[in-house]
């Protein structure tokens, strides 16, 4: 990056976002709730895609991502029936089961009757309490259609290829045209453009496989067992008639380097499943791997990253998209509060703070996934091992609590178990919910006293805290605590509540006494 040479007059936007994928459109709502202006640039001129459609763009959304999209009002809308769903569909094999499944590892399946809920005694029941399985075409258009009603700009066929950042501004560059915003935030995926021009430091491990998602005809399906199968070659997946998954651990030598053609599917799926199929027609096919890397740091001077343009990893275990919309969640608010010159000193900074090691265990936890599918004998007694450990209830729980993202807790100096964890959805007085509180995107302090004692405190603090006296019908034990605008609770009280507690809360993360 660069001095500019742009002329002065060009307009400015506060922010300007690379990517109209799932991160960006998502990022772009939270700015705008905040009343931040924001111009999204897409290279891509159509959102439509096959490999966002059924069944390769089935994304299962985690509890987190479901609480968000819940405290936002967008929850309903994402659960409705997908337009693109195929009505026609075979049911997916892992559903095929009296037994229902709640995930997997590595393919190791963990089954709802063995997880123990009262483990999370603070997660309660309500609309958010659970995952939501969609796709990606679907999760698009309705962020697409929240952005562009609270006033988003999205320009599509409009790539971001040249960044130059002053102390006041970043210019932007798409082909002929030039942009000037106060923010650049970087959400244009793996291959990131803005990563790669702005400098950013992306290390981590390089693939072992290229992964496979096809859709074919088969002249013999009645040859492949349905399911996943391990083989001494690597993995495959097979849905009838035709939807194949499949790895094969040659280092990620073909992604991405030639055309997929008929009949090199059907070489892999016979070397990689033993079975001599015939592969008569190739409908649709895309390649990925299990590279594993992570930008050095979020930010630089101007320039910012989120999604897959700040980390990638294998698709397994479905963790990429939901870290992604956890990225822009957390930056949403931080960022409109800086823009807005009320954020207090730091709070920008705690955005790589908090979600760069979340980043960093995904990664681990994608990587240890590849390493119990890697063909071998060491391979192979290591999730038979595994495979004893999710079938217990103890084991069963703990994986549960990490895909389903219940683990999460950002570590913010208070050893309250709820500190640093996302608000319990509680059902208040008037049947309202917690979370149905921050659709304005304001923090809230919900203060379970009956006289409301606490709101002449509260009043000075109205335009960035929504202050709430409620009772519930299950408190956990507390009288009052204060929530971050995503969700987050950053203090709780378990007798009366001090103001004075409250105010240093307050000026913590919302520089209140200024």
């Amino acid at each position: 990056m660069h001095a500019s040479s742009v002329p002065s007059v060009l307009p400015i936007h506060d922010v300007v976002i690379a990517g109209a994928g799932p991160v960006g459109l998502f990022l772009a709502c939270e700015l705008r709730l905040a009343g931040v202006s924001v111009l999204v640039l897409e290279q891509a001129g159509n959102p439509q895609s096959p490999l966002k459609q059924l069944p390769f763009g089935m994304r299962g959304l985690s509890i987190p991502t479901v609480e968000s999209l819940h405290r936002r009002g967008l929850l309903d809308a994402v659960k409705a029936p997908s337009p693109t769903t195929n009505a026609s569909a075979s049911t997916p094999h892992w559903l095929q089961q009296q037994r229902r499944a709640g995930g997997h590892f590595a393919g190791m399946q963990f089954y709802l009757d063995q997880v123990d809920r009262a483990k999370w005694p603070t997660h309660l029941s309500g609309p958010a309490d659970a995952g939501v399985a969609t796709d990606m075409q679907h999760i698009e258009a309705v962020l697409a259609a929240r952005a562009h009603g609270m006033g988003a700009e999205i320009m599509r066929g409009a790539g971001v290829d040249g960044v130059e950042q002053l102390d006041e501004h970043v210019d932007i560059h798409a082909g002929a045209q030039t942009f000037r915003a106060r923010w650049l935030v970087g959400c244009d995926g793996g291959r990131s453009t803005v990563r790669k021009i702005g400098g950013f430091e992306f290390t981590g491990t390089a693939p072992e496989f290229t992964g496979y998602s096809a859709e074919v005809e088969l002249a013999d399906p009645q040859l492949l067992q349905p399911g996943r199968h391990y083989t001494p070659a690597g993995m495959f997946t097979f849905q009838p008639p035709g939807t194949i998954a499949m790895v094969d651990f040659d280092g990620g030598a073909f992604h991405r380097t030639q055309p997929i053609t008929r009949e090199h599917v059907e070489s892999v799926l016979r070397r990689v499943s033993g079975v001599h199929v015939t592969v008569t027609a190739l409908r649709l096919a895309a390649t990925w791997t299990d590279r594993a890397l992570q930008a050095a740091t979020y930010r630089k001077g101007r320039v910012l990253l989120a999604g897959d343009a700040a980390h990638v990893h294998s698709p397994l275990g479905g963790q990429g998209l939901n870290l992604g919309l956890g990225d822009a969640m957390n930056l949403g608010w931080k960022l409109a509060a800086t823009i807005r010159g009320d954020a207090p000193e730091g709070l920008l900074d705690s955005y790589e703070t908090e979600r760069h090691p979340l980043g960093a265990q995904i990664l681990d936890w994608s990587r240890a996934q590849v390493g119990l599918m890697r063909p071998g004998e060491s391979s192979r007694a290591l999730a038979a091992i595994i495979r004893d450990l999710i079938g217990t209830r103890d084991g069963a729980t703990y994986f549960a609590e990490r895909v389903w993202g219940l683990s999460l807790r950002y570590e913010l100096g208070d050893k309250h178990p709820l500190v640093g964890r996302s608000a319990p959805d509680f059902m208040l007085a008037d049947g309202s919910r917690l979370g149905e509180h921050l659709r304005d995107g304001k923090g809230l302090l919900l203060d379970f006293g009956a006289d409301g004692s606490l709101q002449t405190t509260m009043r000075r603090w109205q335009d960035r805290i929504t202050y709430l006296a409620s009772d519930a019908g299950d408190k956990l034990g507390l009288s009052a605590l204060l929530v971050r605008p995503d969700g987050i609770v950053v203090w709780v009280s378990k007798g009366a509540a001090d103001p004075e507690d409250i105010a240093r809360a307050a000026t913590r993360w919302f520089k209140c006494l200024t």
